[in-house]
């Protein structure tokens, strides 16, 4: 799993050759959801509310950084690691 962050037991990953909307992945012990960069829109899975709460601000704060990689992986490009939410 090509791993970007990780925080409060939250493993946030994304994907090369994804498909669009920009969206990260985002694990929670057996749970797993989708969401979309720009907006934070769940568009796949679910996860427990407060972990869910805790992904949309880490995403809210890195959005850029989300946006960047995306790019990286629309061009194969190794990830970068983005900051866990403290």
């Amino acid at each position: 799993m090509p791993e970007i962050s990780r925080f409060s037991g939250i493993v946030i990953a994304m994907y090369h050759n994804d498909h669009a909307p920009p969206h990260f992945h985002a694990y929670h012990a057996s749970d797993e959801a989708k969401f979309h960069i720009r907006t934070g829109e769940c568009l796949w899975g679910a996860l427990p509310p407060a972990a869910r709460r805790l992904v949309l601000k880490w995403a809210d704060l890195h959005r850029d950084e989300l946006l960047a990689n995306w790019r990286l992986a629309e061009l194969e490009q190794p990830l970068n690691r983005i900051d866990p939410l403290e």
